[in-house]
């Protein structure tokens, strides 16, 4: 596997992957970045990146995975394996190369995973066991809207119709390196409207009321951001520290211990099962296209 002549012939792949990090910073949302860096920085650079760019062949790139395997898991070794694939055709675009040695070797095989089990019965029971907890209304939000982590967070009053019947999704808030940050939904079809069921009223109208309360204490230490789930002083909640409390928060409660993901898949498997048509249930989600939701449950729809 040769250069182009006249190109980067000499420079190694680690090399390389440092321009490629360069020009990815601005094509991908910041944390999507941070963690190619990360796998690159880890995993990549200390195997191969001394190797020259033209001379990586499949097999050092197949020699890598498997030493990979003992230490990461199947799915960390894959999206190590399309981080580096990505690169590669990249190079192969800007003519440092012609052709792309990741195209010759073979991750190992993802194993689908079981979703988790949360049925009605434990979703309420999660909800009710966290009643007068921050954690109370962002759970009521994903039960009633099968929003994610991260578009919940992002949530403001301003996103909600008056009469609480109905949101908007307009942005996601991500935790970086450096802190939280706002940024655009995932793919088109993630910025949605979303219909609200009636249960989810007297939580919101709780959560508001508590929050006036707080911003009438607070005063001038009061920091106002229209965060719907928010810090006690107003400022949007991390989507790191709402993670790190939410195995403790389920420990305290009682409650068999989930994912806060799995709330989400727990509303669309609910939806699907009442009868709502699939086509719907991806809208509703956000997800890029129906076939994905299809794949996802396809447990709950064993007639198609």
């Amino acid at each position: 596997m040769h250069a182009v002549q006249g190109t980067l012939g000499a420079e190694t792949l680690g090399d390389y992957l440092g321009i490629w990090l360069e020009h990815a910073k601005a094509r991908v949302r910041l944390k999507t970045w941070e963690r190619y860096e990360g796998m690159i920085s880890a995993h990549v650079i200390p195997a191969l990146g001394h190797i020259g760019l033209g001379e990586l062949h499949p097999t050092q790139i197949q020699r890598f995975y498997a030493s990979l395997m003992p230490a990461l898991s199947t799915g960390s070794v894959i999206n190590t394996h399309l981080v580096l694939r990505s690169a590669l055709a990249q190079a192969v675009r800007w003519g440092y190369l012609g052709a792309n040695p990741a195209d010759g070797a073979q991750p190992p095989r993802a194993r689908r995973k079981e979703l988790a089990v949360v049925d009605p019965a434990l979703a309420q029971r999660v909800l009710e066991a966290s009643g007068r907890s921050r954690y109370e209304l962002p759970i009521a939000i994903a039960i009633a809207a099968g929003m994610r982590r991260g578009e919940i967070l992002g949530l403001r009053w301003a996103d909600l119709d008056a009469d609480y019947s109905a949101l908007q999704v307009r942005r996601s808030l991500s935790a970086t390196r450096g802190g939280y940050r706002f940024e655009e939904p995932k793919t088109r079809r993630s910025r949605r409207s979303v219909v609200l069921p009636s249960f989810i009223r007297p939580y919101l109208e709780t959560r508001r009321a508590d929050r006036d309360q707080r911003r009438m204490e607070l005063g001038e230490h009061w920091c106002e951001n229209d965060m719907i789930c928010d810090q006690p002083n107003g400022e949007p909640w991390n989507p790191d520290f709402f993670s790190s409390g939410w195995g403790p928060h389920l420990k305290r409660r009682g409650v068999p211990h989930i994912r806060f993901h799995d709330l989400r898949h727990a509303h669309a498997t609910m939806m699907l099962q009442e009868g709502v048509h699939p086509k719907i249930v991806s809208e509703r989600l956000g997800h890029a296209s129906i076939g994905i939701t299809l794949d996802t449950y396809s447990h709950v729809l064993p007639s198609m």
